[in-house]
């Protein structure tokens, strides 16, 4: 498949998933510009690679994420190329036994299904049941890449306008961690 770059939603939104256009609509409303890529199904960062080529970015790596109980979740925010250490992050936030939450919290807190996960879900996070977490380093780039909900788009979203205009607009005030990656 030719991977194709386009300004903003698709023009024609017959057949796209509900979800989906919901992003679209809620970035229109902020006045957010964005770029929009489609492409096959990916759900691993070694799958975005083509993708990440025709937006010239580097995909975010998004972890969902919760404490042994199953009462706090958190959605993970971080550079694609990092390897992610649990007890580094543990630390950090002060949660031991983070652990990988189920697909059933993240379809019913972010309605997102496994291989979509994205920080555009919290919009669908009403009840401000997931903490979202970003790596420091994810603010140095300009742009910042993600999936409108679904894993067969992807978007090139200004950094800026995700951390001054999404992310409040969202409700949901980010936790800054600094990960290395290391033990």
């Amino acid at each position: 498949m030719e991977l194709t770059l386009y300004k903003g939603r698709p023009f024609d939104c017959s057949g796209r998933e509900a979800k989906e256009i919901r992003v679209y609509d809620f970035l229109d409303r902020l006045g957010i510009e964005y770029m929009r890529v489609d492409h096959e199904h990916t759900d691993t960062m070694e799958a975005c690679k083509g993708v990440d080529e025709v937006l010239d970015i580097f995909i975010c790596k998004n972890l969902f994420l919760c404490n042994r109980q199953k009462t706090k979740f958190y959605l993970l925010m971080m550079p694609g190329d990092k390897p992610f250490k649990t007890k580094e992050l543990s630390v950090q936030i002060g949660s031991s036994r983070l652990s990988f939450a189920g697909p059933e919290h993240m379809e019913e807190f972010l309605d997102i299904l496994p291989g979509s996960v994205s920080v555009m879900g919290l919009m669908n996070d009403k009840d401000k049941r997931v903490q979202l977490l970003a790596d420091r380093d994810l603010l140095e780039p300009e742009f910042f890449g993600c999936h409108p909900c679904v894993n067969t788009s992807s978007l090139k979203i200004s950094t800026k306008d995700l951390f001054e205009k999404i992310i409040p607009a969202m409700e949901h005030e980010p936790v800054f961690v600094t990960l290395v990656g290391q033990e």
